[in-house]
């Protein structure tokens, strides 16, 4: 499977492989796309969007417009990647600009509608840009040995009398959004081979985020919540938790963490590049600092290393296209407002 990854990676760095929209001539014609949406073909079957046959519609902007999927504080990223926006400008001739998003909805609409050309998409929203905004995965986190990855795990605190998962039948558990992998749709899918169905078996309270569940957790808002173990081991790593306060009930396999595409619109030379540029890239002491020892971005593709998140998402009967993102922009509106208002 590795060697299969690693061939695929080989190819896009050769640009043979080129995804991009679809003109609308192109779109109406009964071709292939499984689960992409009607602007795109999927003639090859690899689950992402084919190059347009036509050339003009390649695009080829003069300033690429950058952003990481808005988790914890935006302005912590906007930094961490300051180093690899020179790298990645000086690999394309572009001027790269950072764009700070609101929201995991707000990210796919703005490649969908042109605004954004490279991003970090967070895992289970990962779907969503495939589907919808023909986002093109080519890396993730990681080192020599392979992607960085991280597990659902579903943390109490010690001092709660609860010992294991069958100990939360009753209890009020914090997920933390309808579209999260870890927070949401992997505890679905995985905890009732474990004897624990969520929503059934215990109260779901949604808290918005993964720092807020792991925070509420602390302060006894809620009784236990299933969160991402790399936000978790961040907060204990900049002191915001004691881990000797904290205990892990259930630890799942590893996941993939956030993946990173490129628009599929973008003239075939421009990709060449910019996969070129996150496959030679090697982090600097802050970046390897900010991602838990991550020193590079390794290559993976959506159909073999996404396999796990849309088993996941068919479980729990998640929907990659239009509906689930317009379901999640509004789900994602109504705790900003929220949040507003209690401010």
């Amino acid at each position: 499977m590795r060697s299969k990854i690693l061939a695929c990676a080989a190819t896009f760095i050769t640009g043979a492989m080129m995804v991009g929209v679809m003109s609308p001539a192109y779109a109406e014609e009964n071709c292939q796309r499984g689960s992409l949406d009607t602007l795109y073909c999927d003639v090859d079957n690899d689950l992402v969007a084919d190059s347009p046959t036509d050339e003009s519609k390649w695009k080829d902007p003069g300033t690429l417009v950058f952003t990481y999927t808005p988790v914890e504080d935006p302005a912590v990223y906007r930094d961490a990647f300051a180093d690899f926006q020179a790298y990645l400008a000086k690999a394309t001739g572009k001027k790269v600009v950072y764009y700070t998003v609101q929201s995991n909805s707000a990210e796919i609409e703005a490649m969908r509608s042109g605004r954004l050309h490279v991003a970090g998409f967070s895992t289970g929203p990962t779907g969503f840009s495939v589907n919808l905004a023909g986002a093109v995965p080519i890396a993730v986190k990681g080192n020599a040995d392979g992607f960085q990855g991280y597990n659902l795990i579903m943390i109490t605190r010690k001092d709660s009398g609860i010992k294991s998962l069958a100990d939360l039948k009753g209890k009020k558990v914090a997920h933390t959004s309808p579209s999260s992998n870890s927070g949401n749709l992997a505890p679905r899918a995985l905890l009732p081979d474990e004897g624990l169905v969520p929503g059934d078996d215990y109260e779901i309270v949604f808290s918005g985020k993964h720092d807020q569940s792991i925070l509420g957790v602390i302060a006894g808002d809620y009784d236990a919540a299933p969160v991402a173990s790399d936000v978790y081991s961040r907060m204990v790593a900049r002191g915001v938790v004691n881990a000797d306060e904290i205990e892990i009930l259930y630890r799942s396999p590893k996941f993939p963490t956030s993946s990173f595409a490129y628009a599929h619109n973008l003239k075939p030379d421009l990709v060449h590049k910019i996969v070129g540029a996150f496959h030679t890239y090697r982090f600097p002491e802050s970046m390897k600092k900010a991602f838990k020892g991550a020193d590079r971005f390794y290559p993976i593709t959506y159909k073999a290393d996404w396999d796990v998140i849309r088993t996941i998402a068919a479980a729990t009967g998640a929907s990659y296209d239009r509906k689930g993102l317009s379901s999640l922009a509004a789900k994602e509106a109504a705790k900003k407002a929220k949040k507003t208002k209690k401010n």
